[in-house]
């Protein structure tokens, strides 16, 4: 078996207006495709980032009433998403003029690169990587 790349990642949101806005308007993810299914009482939203084999889509699910996310002690499942960006500082700044706080920048101690922390509506943790 060989695979190529991962093709998306789905997340599901308490407010779908809300979660909208931040991934499309603030973060600039365009929309692939975007659907109420009415089976499911529930919103389905395709994003994509990046160009081309290295595009990368992020599904979001508003479902009325999800549980809310658990934070301490961590559980097993998705811990967080991270973006690669060219530079740190500059996006940082970018977020932080949106209204949307960053954790200090610090060094990966892995892999000696710039990166910091900030989180979606949910409180989902989103990183920033060089």
């Amino acid at each position: 078996m060989k695979l190529s790349a991962i093709h998306h990642v789905a997340i599901i949101v308490s407010d779908y207006e809300k979660s909208k806005d931040f991934y499309v308007n603030k973060l600039g993810f365009e929309i692939v495709r975007e659907n109420f299914r009415e089976e499911r009482n529930d919103w389905k939203l395709d994003l994509r980032v990046g160009e081309g084999a290295d595009a990368i889509e992020l599904e979001i699910f508003a479902e009325p009433n999800p549980p809310k996310r658990v934070n301490r002690p961590e559980a097993c499942g998705l811990r967080h998403l991270a973006f690669r960006v060219d530079d740190a500082e500059a996006t940082v700044a970018e977020l932080e003029q949106m209204g949307i706080g960053c954790e200090p920048i610090r060094f990966d101690s892995y892999t000696q690169k710039k990166m910091t922390f900030f989180f979606d509506p949910d409180g989902l943790p989103l990183e920033l990587h060089e």
